[in-house]
């Protein structure tokens, strides 16, 4: 129960659209309760007494009671609509922010799409609580208080015979509910699984396609499908014997009610309008029982995927500000020093060791080193992607622990080995840097990043659409477009991971330009790939092993015939 109480907190803000559904339900449940009574009347009043004259004032009232029936439960799907919408879209947006706070970690241990899946699949069926729950089990709950009070008015030893299968009706509910819960947790899991297969795919669709494995990759898809689609029908086959099951009970006091009635009327106790009355609101009496049944089913499966939600909402991030964070006042200058740096992604494994190197503001940087060295590592601490397991991070000597994450991001501009476009124009894109910039500095950042001709030679020039991760540009296009955004950012430190290794060589120039406009009077960082294009950069540190184990200029590493000479000798071979 403590997620469905979760779920309804969400409520609270829209008290007034809530209300107001509330009311048009007991008004249409209200006018429900009419025909029947009408019903009565027409028998023992106007057929069986005679009186014809009452035949048009009675139908009047009837078209009249369907008539307001009508508009109220109108205005009750009009409000339950409006409520469960607006509801919804704040769950789903505080969903979305609370991914936003996550830290890297969250996100490199799960599937996208098992995370899209919480997003967009299990919102969906907690919205089932607000569009068939609440709305169905508020209806269902006030017909049947009417139509109870309406029976023990009318027959009290009717009524009691009426109730006797509700125990079991309790029973078997109960039974249902823990049963099926947990098979509507198997079904939400096995759904993210099928979501997460289906985005990593399609990711990897040129790889299946070079590769030949169209055919494999099928079978996967099969085998995740067909899990999927019985994990459903275990739910279903419950539901097929629960619910014909909980009709049947509900019929048994019907019988009930018949035989005891039928003699009733025939001892004088009990007119034949009355025992018609008295059934059909045994009608009405069981509709919204079978209504509830089917409510609580639909909860289930509802509660099991909002289960899912609550647990990205409750995750607490890794890396997040500390209490008491302020941004400083001054503007950044660009010191950054790594002092005693450690750092382990599992306890048993370093992979930083004891770090330390200061770094001058608008010093150019190089870090260099075997694959698994570390470089990358030393970046994502800087950017605070992680948190340094010992030592510190400073930036103009306040630790970087100390100040917002925002603020600090803020002040790094990064352009990855491989870098990301999104799903839009040029300009979306670029724009991303800094929302504000106009067109004329959009234009400057982007002939600094020598990205503006080709840009302009594009259909539609800047508000050309570059598809998913930026599709339709080039390796080398989008390096330039990532320089250009970092350009528009205008941080005081740099961070870049150098990828010239695919391009072709005037495309590399061109890169080596741009990076040169983007560093300038900037404390840059750069992951070098290629040794030979370190000649300009202020100071090469060479890391080996987590450990700083070199640091100098290109000529003096190599006449040290050391770590880097080899690495350099290996390149220069190959």
């Amino acid at each position: 129960m403590k997620p469905l109480l979760r779920v309804l907190q969400y409520l609270r803000p829209h008290r007034g659209l809530a209300t107001a559904t509330l009311l048009c339900a007991a008004c249409a449940t209200a006018m429900e309760l009419v025909p029947p009574w009408v019903i009565k009347i027409i028998i023992d009043d106007v057929i069986q007494a005679g009186q014809l004259w009452l035949l048009p004032w009675v139908a009047g009232g009837l078209v009249a009671a369907y008539g307001l029936k009508y508009v109220f439960a109108s205005l009750r799907i009009r409000f339950n609509n409006r409520l469960e919408q607006t509801v919804v879209h704040d769950l789903r947006s505080h969903l979305f922010a609370a991914l936003q706070r996550l830290s890297i970690t969250y996100f490199e241990n799960r599937s996208t799409g098992e995370i899209m899946s919480r997003v967009t699949n299990d919102t969906e069926h907690v919205e089932r609580i607000f569009i068939d729950g609440l709305e169905g089990a508020l209806t269902a709950s006030l017909t049947l208080t009417g139509i109870t009070i309406m029976l023990f008015s009318l027959n009290w030893r009717l009524a009691a015979l009426a109730l006797l299968p509700i125990p079991l009706l309790m029973l078997s509910a109960g039974w249902f509910t823990r049963t099926v819960h947990g098979y509507y947790q198997v079904i939400r899991r096995k759904s993210a699984e099928l979501s997460g297969y289906l985005q990593d795919a399609l990711s990897g669709i040129r790889e299946t396609m070079g590769f030949g494995r169209q055919a494999a990759e099928q079978k996967r898809f099969d085998r995740l499908s067909r899990e999927y689609s019985e994990s459903n029908l275990r739910a279903m086959y419950l539901w097929s014997l629960y619910s014909p099951g909980m009709m049947f009970l509900g019929s048994l006091g019907t019988v009930l009610i018949l035989w005891y009635g039928a003699g009733e009327v025939a001892n004088g106790r009990l007119t034949l309008g009355e025992l018609v009355l008295f059934l059909s609101y045994l009608g009405l009496f069981y509709v919204p029982i079978n209504q509830i049944h089917s409510v609580n089913h639909m909860l289930q499966h509802a509660l099991a995927a909002s289960e899912r939600v609550f647990e990205v909402l409750d995750a607490v991030p890794e890396v997040a500000d500390r209490p008491g964070a302020v941004a400083p006042i001054q503007k950044v200058q660009g010191a950054v020093v790594f002092d005693s740096v450690q750092f382990h992604y599992r306890p048993d494994v370093p992979v930083i060791k004891g770090f330390t190197i200061a770094v001058t503001p608008g010093e150019r940087v190089a870090l260099v080193g075997p694959s698994g060295a570390g470089k990358s590592t030393l970046l994502k601490l800087l950017m605070r992607f992680y948190d340094v397991t010992e030592g510190a991070i400073l930036i103009d000597g306040t630790d970087i622990r100390d100040v917002p994450l925002a603020y600090l991001r803020k002040q790094i501009g990064y352009v990855q080995q491989e870098p990301f476009l999104f799903n839009g124009t040029v300009r979306d894109n670029l724009l991303y840097g800094d929302g504000t910039a106009t067109q004329a500095r959009i234009e400057a950042a982007a002939r600094a990043a020598r990205a503006h001709e080709f840009i302009a030679a594009l259909p539609e020039g800047y508000d050309t659409w570059i598809g998913e991760r930026g599709v339709k540009l080039s390796v080398g296009q989008k390096q330039r477009v990532s320089i250009a955004r970092v350009l528009l950012k205008d941080p005081p430190i740099v961070v870049f991971d150098e990828a010239t290794s695919n391009i072709d060589t005037e495309t590399e120039v061109q890169i080596r330009e741009a990076l040169h406009e983007l560093t300038k009077g900037r404390t840059t960082f750069i992951i070098a790939h290629r040794l030979s294009t370190l000649q300009d950069v202020d100071r090469i540190l060479v890391l080996d092993g987590g450990r700083l184990v070199e640091e100098g200029r290109h000529e003096e590493l190599l006449a040290l015939g050391g770590v880097y000479a080899g690495l350099y000798d290996a390149q220069f071979q190959l």
